[in-house]
């Protein structure tokens, strides 16, 4: 049947279903639930749509089912003809979604919030336990066959509990972060949110940094949980990097170009930085060669919420998205 894999309904008259297209593809039983409730046209071949895809898309379904790696831009978004009237982000984040356009467009955009904080947060502690303990580096050093045994001063990473964690951004996941670093690894974590007041501060244990330059200069380890927005691009540059201190680690679980990736890569290999782990990159699936030539930035293919239990309650919620919305209902989860 070509690019779309339809799964046919055997009723026994016809009845019209909302259409949606589905851009990638999903868990199984998404996908099945979504076979039963609409006439989904799914993505056999798992490759991505590009604008002409997306505007076809558009322009043929009801409803669009979209991940991280559409680029919804405005010339996509107010092509014409257009048919769909919502779209399901599968994701938390939406910083793929123009969604101004969107909504000049008349266009109803709703994500997958909350069923991801724990693997993502799981995942950010990883990095900062692979990162420090140079876990990678040595992974690399045994299969080459290079690993010639113990010895007492063989590959010696930094110790992480009880030293002193930044959180930049405390919603859900930054949160998550800090009780797994808290009571994990008793490591006295510190946050900067610009929402964040003292007493919410206390309640979560931590402490709110009096600014993000305080924070720091002041963390053995700072982890990233912000949105992409026109504030938070490319907010960790050269400036920043250089407040930090020479021995500490950077994690980025968050969105890869809040981290100008040259930058880093020049703080990596010049000393300024002790290491870093990275979850997300700037220009997704590309990443920087200075960062992939660097043994002390250990590198995963955005992989925070790729647990089958999380991607699996994204899918079903953007599917309660999409029947809410085609129900007359108010969808759980609207951005726009």
């Amino acid at each position: 049947m070509g690019f779309w894999s339809v799964i046919p309904q055997y009723t026994s008259h016809i009845v019209s279903r909302p259409i949606v297209t589905v851009t990638r593809r999903l868990p199984e039983s998404v996908e099945t639930r979504l076979h039963q409730l609409f006439d989904a046209r799914t993505n056999r071949d798992d490759l991505p749509l590009g604008v002409t895809g997306l505007a076809a898309a558009l322009a043929e379904s009801d409803a669009l089912l979209s991940t991280l790696g559409d680029p919804l831009n405005a010339a996509v978004l107010g092509a014409r003809p257009r048919r769909a009237r919502i779209i399901a982000q599968f994701g938390v984040g939406y910083d793929n979604i123009d969604v101004a356009a969107a909504t000049r467009a008349g266009l109803v955009v709703t994500n997958t919030p909350g069923v991801l904080t724990n693997d993502t947060a799981d995942l950010a502690i990883m990095l900062l336990l692979s990162a420090a303990r140079r876990a990678s580096e040595g992974e690399r050093e045994l299969r080459r066959g290079e690993w010639t045994g113990w010895r007492p001063t063989h590959n010696l990473g930094t110790r992480v509990t009880g030293k002193r964690l930044g959180i930049v951004g405390f919603g859900r996941i930054g949160r998550a972060v800090a009780d797994r670093a808290r009571l994990g690894f008793q490591m006295q974590v510190q946050a900067f949110s610009r929402s964040l007041t003292d007493e919410a501060a206390r309640d979560a244990g931590v402490t709110r940094a009096a600014s993000l330059d305080a924070l720091l200069a002041s963390s053995d380890f700072v982890s990233i949980h912000v949105p992409s927005t026109s504030a938070t691009r490319q907010l960790f540059g050269a400036t920043l990097l250089s407040h930090m201190l020479p021995h500490a680690v950077l994690v980025n679980t968050a969105r890869g170009d809040v981290v100008d990736e040259r930058a880093l890569a020049d703080a990596l290999r010049n000393g300024r930085l002790a290491a870093a782990g990275l979850d997300v990159f700037e220009r997704e699936p590309s990443v920087s060669s200075g960062l992939l030539d660097l043994p002390n930035a250990v590198l995963l293919p955005h992989i925070g919420s790729a647990t089958v239990e999380a991607r699996t309650a994204m899918g079903h919620l953007a599917v309660d998205n999409l029947e809410a919305f085609f129900e007359g209902k108010v969808v759980p989860n609207p951005v726009a």
